[in-house]
């Protein structure tokens, strides 16, 4: 709790002062009294639906659930008002089915209210809800913010949602347990920059310039974390100045985020390119307490093979196709469902090497 502006001794107590440190007073208390009860009206909720849950599952009918809701809904109407419609019990009965355990559920109250809770409960997906939930409690994200990044299906464009279901599962439970942000969770795939209004024929330099000229929807389509450094960074290597696009600070990763910029398809070429820029950075940028630098290059296409072989859906290179036109939700969900199930298709195909010795090689 804030403390009044100390006075010195015989100084005439100035009324301005005292008045705006009374009013920061007010504010903060009014502010602390409204998420406890906000945190206690949302874990009322939840043990409603709960309770009225088990009640009409012991039952097992369906007829017997539609009257119980119904009964309910008059008799506490008439007591305690708006807000206990049937369709409101019905809305706590789902937030108890979605967050069954009432201990992740108490630490997620803190952060989110009853309004974030209801855009989350009816995704169907468990770990997508779970996702929605801990970002949503890490930063911080208004209900508008968080209807946002569903509808632009943030969870599927997350490296993480191409990962096997117990990889997901142990990687949210690391985020519950520390707060700690991954490159998996971070990164996304594709990026959308259809805000920067580019005409067909664009070249690189003009992906660039719109970028800076809009860097805060840049930095919102990034993500939370993500601080601007320098736009063609020079590196000076062999007497030869070789220039990084863009260069970005991740401040809960600690380490720098190297971006290029291409158009067409990605080459096995752009990734030799970014190794030469990050092991720079690393002998030349790189602070005590950083973590080495990770790249991400950003392609109108994506070369899903030459991705594969090189081994780049994981470590310090990352590949991402970024889209400059909007594409409605049915078409972009189509193409992020076809790349989660390469995804997939790639994690089950079992991986075995070949060795030859010269002799195989020779014809016989």
């Amino acid at each position: 709790m804030s403390e009044l502006t100390p006075l010195s001794p015989g100084h005439t107590p100035d009324v301005t002062t005292l008045l705006d440190d009374i009013r920061h007073l007010i504010g903060e208390a009014r502010e602390r009294a409204a998420i406890a009860v906000n945190r206690e009206l949302t874990l009322m909720h939840w043990h409603i639906g709960d309770r009225i849950r088990r009640d009409i599952l012991q039952e097992e009918r369906a007829a017997y659930g539609d009257r119980i809701v119904s009964t309910l809904s008059a008799q506490l109407t008439a007591e305690f008002g708006k807000g206990y419609s049937p369709q409101n019990l019905l809305h706590m009965m789902r937030f108890a089915e979605a967050f069954p355990d009432e201990k992740i559920l108490s630490t997620l109250s803190r952060q989110l209210g009853w309004s974030h809770f209801k855009e989350i409960i009816y995704l169907k997906d468990r770990l997508k809800r779970e996702f929605y939930a801990e970002m949503c409690r890490l930063e911080k994200w208004s209900v508008r913010a968080l209807r946002q990044r569903i509808d632009g299906m943030l969870f599927e464009r997350t490296t993480l949602s191409g990962k096997a279901e117990a990889v997901i599962d142990a990687e949210i439970a690391s985020l519950r347990a520390t707060d700690q942000l991954t490159p998996d969770l971070i990164f996304r795939d594709p990026y959308l920059l259809d805000f920067l209004g580019l005409a067909d024929g664009y070249s690189e330099r003009d992906l660039e310039n719109s970028i800076i000229r809009d860097m805060e929807s840049f930095l919102l389509e990034l993500g939370a974390g993500f601080a601007f450094v320098a736009r063609q960074k020079r590196m000076t290597i062999d007497n030869e100045d070789f220039y990084l696009d863009l260069l970005f600070y991740h401040l809960d990763l600690r380490r720098f985020v190297a971006i290029e910029l291409k158009l067409g398809k990605f080459t096995a070429a752009h990734k030799g390119q970014m190794e030469l820029y990050l092991r720079w950075l690393n002998r030349y940028e790189r602070r005590k307490h950083d973590e080495a630098p990770i790249g991400l290059i950003l392609c109108s296409e994506r070369s899903p093979q030459q991705i594969e072989l090189l081994e780049l859906d994981s470590g310090d290179i990352r590949v991402a196709e970024y889209f400059t036109q909007h594409l409605p939700s049915p078409l972009l969900e189509q193409e992020l469902q076809r790349a989660i199930r390469r995804a997939h298709e790639h994690l089950e195909k079992p991986h075995t090497s070949v060795t030859s010795s010269p002799q195989d090689e020779q014809e016989p």
